[in-house]
């Protein structure tokens, strides 16, 4: 049985989803309208940190059009959200409750809930309610959390909500060693995913048979719905979840939201559809932030500039409460602070600190920015400590190829790699003399012009397994049904790719189902860089079930062997006879006349397969830039920017692309501009699009992508993940380049974002003859 020829994968194919959407056809969660809906609006809390004293319901009960109106205390009998506990961390017991009691620890954190014929009876009954706060103080430095002298969760006797810590190799002995002992201290500030559609859920309860169904803005379907299951303790077969067109995510749509469950268990009570919606403002206090870190950090540095040796300890601000995925990215960080970089010893500390804010979980990238950011940070004030090229330190110090695989001091084992083939050609793509030599003339002038290069590996393939179905029609149509959902990254196009490959048939013939727990029951979802080597990895296995079955059903009617018959051009026919064939649809039919088979053939052409990875897969890169900084503004111009990346196979190049652009554009954006901002007293400073900084298109350079391809050999597409490389790789670069451009100034070390406030108060302080070392 020969395998059709690749006439698909790798191809540049334009999303065959975008039509939809540019005609105003998708169908998003407030899009949908169900036969007596009601609507709930949430009430949230004004104070960062107070004792919930009353919620006078009564006051509005009788309100126009409220149906019921809900507190912590009609939802005592559901469980907290789940949380995870990773392997090797100490994480404390402190879930997000469904609607707060007793106490609430956020400014934004959900109080009551308010349910009405009308979103506008909703919302004109929720600001009439009347709810009694005993303020106490509030802890928003998680430093100053660390110290215990404000509780947030008294039970826990501290505000340590999660400890993780590894060492290995002699990093004491490393140290002692050192010629130079390099250090550094960084903060990464917290982050707003910012997604076009905000979080909103549609739930429907059928009494009839029992089903709960939520239609809802997610990444998947099959994590909220575990979720949910756990929070109203009913079977998951007794829930459905689908996830419908999605207006953006970027990590922060992963973990059920508690507005979600209210909405579901009023749906269950009252016997009504439920249509929840938050708007902008509750986005921003509301839905869980990304990043958030501080980071001291020291290298053992030997005489030939070769890095022996890591010692980091992390502050990670999780905020009030843990979400299902909250202790997820901190550990991430931590394990990948040694890069892509042969450093032979590490010694890690994490402490994840409760304070007054909102929780913390994933955000595009989730923990491999920081990391990235913090090691290359690093390895540039190692090039300016020992007077060397910072392209030639990081050459040095790079994994060589033939090491692969390759276990890390701090425990990830690297499937693959060819770090410095993605240096050299990143080198290249930016003309990395060119600049520097350029730079020397603009610094002759006055000019602050900076070169940047930052290297990256990622984590990818989260959660290990992933499920497909495959299933033939009677008219030759293959339909697949994956766990991967797609939510802005043309999945449909790019299992579709793998699909028509497989099968050697037009892509026209193939359609992608995705979303709906219903249609495929079992999954794990869409984050972590994962759908193509775990999601399209299952599809493949299924569709090879498919091929079999198919080549024997064709060898049973052509009186041949399965071994002779062969595939070419969407007709399977016997090997050296290619009048006797048939066309892929005529043994779709076939499969669907059970008289003409023989009984282990006769049951149609389906098949569902589920794929594992031995250990996590790790994609790879090297960006760079050219920067230059005006005196007297500080305003920062991105000149030049080029991203190289390594995905193993890739499949879509266009798509691919597509990913690293947009989340570039993300990177450039935590960069320069975006920071989550709060108070001394909890209250957030940027809830809105006037007072949140997002990058704005002319701000935005020619990104000039490559791609590399070191196949995994861990999943038999060789795949290993591209949707957060830009978001990882560019603050590395752009901070790289910056503070190259600051160098003459004597600036070490200036903390993202790189605002012109910030960078003119540096350049004028420095200018004053004051400290050059400036942190935030």
């Amino acid at each position: 049985m020969s395998a059709p020829p690749q006439r698909w994968i790798g191809r540049p194919l334009k999303r065959d989803e975008d039509l939809r959407f540019l005609r105003g056809q998708a169908r998003f969660v407030d899009d949908i309208t169900l036969p007596g809906m009601a609507h709930l609006v949430v009430v949230r809390s004004p104070l960062a940190h107070a004792r919930l004293q009353a919620v006078d319901a009564d006051s509005i009960r009788r309100a126009p059009g409220v149906l019921a109106v809900v507190t912590g205390e009609h939802l005592a009998g559901l469980a907290a959200l789940p949380f995870a506990a990773p392997e090797e961390a100490r994480v404390a017991a402190a879930p997000h409750p469904i609607l707060a009691r007793e106490k609430v620890r956020y400014v934004g954190e959900p109080v009551a809930a308010v349910l009405a014929e009308s979103r506008a009876a909703a919302i004109d009954a929720a600001e009439r309610l009347r709810v009694e706060y005993e303020a106490l103080p509030a802890v928003i430095d998680p430093h100053e959390a660390l110290q215990g002298r404000v509780l947030l969760h008294e039970g826990l006797g501290d505000n340590i909500l999660l400890r993780w810590s590894r060492s290995a190799g002699d990093v004491a002995g490393a140290f002692a060693g050192a010629v130079r002992v390099v250090r550094g201290k960084f903060h990464i500030p917290r982050l707003a995913a910012a997604p076009v559609e905000t979080r909103g859920v549609v739930a429907e309860y059928d009494a009839a048979g029992d089903l709960l169904t939520l239609w809802a803005s997610a990444q998947d379907p099959y994590r909220p719905r575990a979720q949910l299951s756990r929070v109203l303790r009913r079977a998951e077969e007794r829930i459905r979840f689908v996830v419908p067109d999605v207006g953006g995510a970027f990590g922060s749509k992963g973990a059920l939201a508690p507005e979600a469950a209210v909405a579901a268990w009023l749906a269950l009570q009252y016997g009504r559809p439920v249509k929840w919606v938050e708007d902008r403002r509750e986005n921003f206090a509301a839905a869980y932030q990304g990043r958030g870190l501080d980071a001291e950090v020291e290298v053992a540095v030997d005489a030939g500039g070769l890095i022996r040796a890591l010692r980091a300890k992390l502050v990670a601000d999780l905020g009030a409460y843990l979400y299902p995925p909250t202790p997820v990215p901190p550990i991430s960080t931590a394990m990948l602070l040694t890069g892509p970089y042969a450093i032979g010893a590490a010694e890690v500390e994490l402490l994840g600190v409760a304070t007054n804010k909102v929780p913390t979980g994933p955000y595009r990238g989730a923990g491999r920015p920081e990391a990235a950011y913090i090691i290359e940070r690093m390895v540039d004030l190692v090039a300016q400590e020992i007077r060397g090229d910072p392209i030639e330190v990081r050459r040095a110090n790079l994994i060589p190829p033939d090491r692969f695989p390759y276990r890390s001091p701090l425990g990830f084992t690297y499937d693959s790699g060819q770090y410095a083939r993605a240096l050299d050609r990143a080198c290249a793509l930016l003309d990395y003399p060119r600049w520097r030599k350029e730079q020397r003339r603009a610094r002759e002038g006055g000019r602050l012009l900076g070169v940047g290069v930052a290297l990256y590996v990622e984590r990818a393939g989260s959660g290990v397994w992933e499920s497909a179905a495959v299933a033939v029609d009677p008219d030759g149509r293959v339909i697949v049904r994956t766990g991967s959902t797609a939510h802005g990254q043309g999945h449909g196009t790019m299992f579709a790719q793998i699909a028509a490959d497989a099968l050697g048939i037009d892509r026209s013939a193939i359609v992608v189902e995705q979303g709906d727990s219903a249609a495929l029951p079992r999954g794990v979802g869409t984050f972590g860089s994962r759908s193509t080597t775990l999601g399209g990895s299952a599809v493949l296995l299924a569709l090879e079930q498919i091929r079999t079955k198919a080549t024997a059903i064709a060898a049973h009617l052509l009186e041949a062997a399965a071994g002779d018959i062969e595939w070419q051009d969407g007709r399977l026919a016997v090997r050296g006879s290619p009048a006797r064939g048939m066309a892929f649809h005529e043994v779709a039919a076939a499969a669907h006349r059970p008289e003409r088979l023989p009984a282990h053939l006769a049951e149609g052409l389906a098949a569902s397969a589920e794929f594992s990875l031995p250990g996590p897969v790790f994609p790879f890169g090297a960006y760079a830039a050219v920067v230059e900084v005006e005196r007297e503004t500080g305003g920062v111009e991105v000149l030049r920017f080029v991203a190289v990346d390594d995905a193993g196979r890739i499949i879509n190049p266009l798509l691919a692309e597509g990913q690293v652009i947009g989340a570039t554009v993300q990177g450039l954006g935590q960069s320069l501009v975006e920071e989550v901002v709060y108070d001394g007293a909890g209250q957030l400073l940027t809830g809105t699009f006037a007072d949140y900084g997002l990058l704005r298109a002319p701000r935005i350079p020619h990104v000039e992508s490559a791609f590399l391809e070191t196949p995994s050999p861990f999943n038999p597409l060789g795949a290993k993940g591209i949707g957060e490389a830009g978001a990882i790789g560019t603050p590395a670069a752009v901070a790289s380049a910056v503070m190259d451009a600051l160098l003459p100034l004597g600036i070490r070390h200036i903390d993202l974002p790189f605002t012109p406030e910030k960078l003119w108060r540096a350049v004028r302080e420095v200018s004053a003859g004051q400290v050059a070392d400036v942190a935030d």
